[in-house]
């Protein structure tokens, strides 16, 4: 697939977006929030990511080390993205795959993180 241009958002369409992203490389996380969630992930640099609709319309949600900022639509609490640092420091946008347009979740192969342990 490489990187190509996609569109997505919460369920109620209040919150929408593009992103530049690479759906070879998606992940599942078993922590205590993403297990529960049944997200999807891909990482794009904040850079590749434009918020189209929603500002104001998200309430966030910190856990554990607080780094993460969980944000989810405020009408039908969906969280199509968070936004954090990856492992080098710079700033990075996880995007649910589930929450992207025309995706078919099923097709893809991610890899499985285990979140429990950090």
């Amino acid at each position: 697939m490489s990187v190509q241009s996609y569109k997505g958002g919460c369920q109620c369409g209040a919150v929408r977006y593009e992103v530049e992203a690479d759906l070879d490389h998606t992940v599942t996380c078993n922590c205590s929030r993403c297990g529960r969630l049944g997200s999807i992930l891909t990482f794009a640099p904040k850079g590749s990511f434009r918020l189209v609709s929603g500002e104001g319309a998200t309430t966030e949600y910190l856990f554990n080390k607080k780094a993460i900022h969980h944000l989810f639509c405020s009408t039908c609490g969906i969280e199509s993205y968070a936004v954090g640092k990856g492992p080098d420091g710079s700033e990075m946008v996880a995007v649910n795959v589930r929450c992207l347009d025309g995706v078919e979740a099923g097709s893809l192969t991610p890899k499985k993180v285990d979140g429990r342990s950090f």
